[in-house]
């Protein structure tokens, strides 16, 4: 990538290209650890001065926004679990209320299409808005995948290298994530 040899040679414009195309994703990132937007903004600011110290040492074997999000990742988790100072509880019950199966494990009323009847652009950003809220929410691992691959759109291999964990690990998380999230918004929402 050019952008990333005219870093490396210290061009202070290609920084800026950057930042300005990964400021928002890493800022999103970043809030699914730690508990304030101005956490997130130091952990972001932290971010690119070690991406400014190891560019040099940048191999490509991953692209740059996994290794970018996987530099991100590791500050987070560091200044979340000093802000924090509490472990967080994961999430054991079922993804998806037990009485929406008949016997053989089939829907007795399969999820409807809701998403696809709204077409008042009010509704749609109360939505979003809530959406939003409901991954927040989200205990941290579910919601550190799913803000990935739903929000910033990574591929599960780049989600597993970025989370350092197992492609099986990253399934559950998405769906038990993606579960409740839909669970939530039927409730709120209905299933039109």
């Amino acid at each position: 990538m050019e952008l990333l040899q005219r870093l490396r040679s210290g061009d202070e414009q290609a920084f800026v290209v950057l930042v300005r195309r990964y400021h928002d994703s890493m800022i999103r990132l970043a809030s699914s650890f730690v508990p304030s937007r101005a956490v997130a903004e130091e952990v972001v600011q932290d971010t690119w001065i070690g991406v400014l110290r190891g560019i040099g040492g940048f191999e490509g074997r991953s692209s740059f926004r996994t290794w970018l999000f996987r530099i991100l990742v590791n500050r987070a988790r560091t200044a979340g679990a000093r802000e924090r100072r509490t472990v967080a509880i994961g999430d054991a019950g079922p993804a998806v209320d037990q009485s929406r199966f008949d016997a053989a494990g089939t829907w007795v009323a399969p999820p409807e299409q809701w998403i696809e009847d709204i077409d008042d652009r009010l509704r749609a950003g109360k939505l979003a808005h809530r959406i939003r809220s409901v991954i927040e929410e989200l205990p941290a691992r579910q919601r550190e995948v799913v803000t990935l691959r739903d929000v910033e759109g990574l591929s599960s291999d780049e989600v597993c290298h970025v989370l350092e964990i197992t492609d099986g690990n990253q399934r559950v998380l998405l769906h038990r994530g993606r579960s409740r999230v839909r669970q939530v918004l039927e409730t709120e929402f209905g299933r039109a």
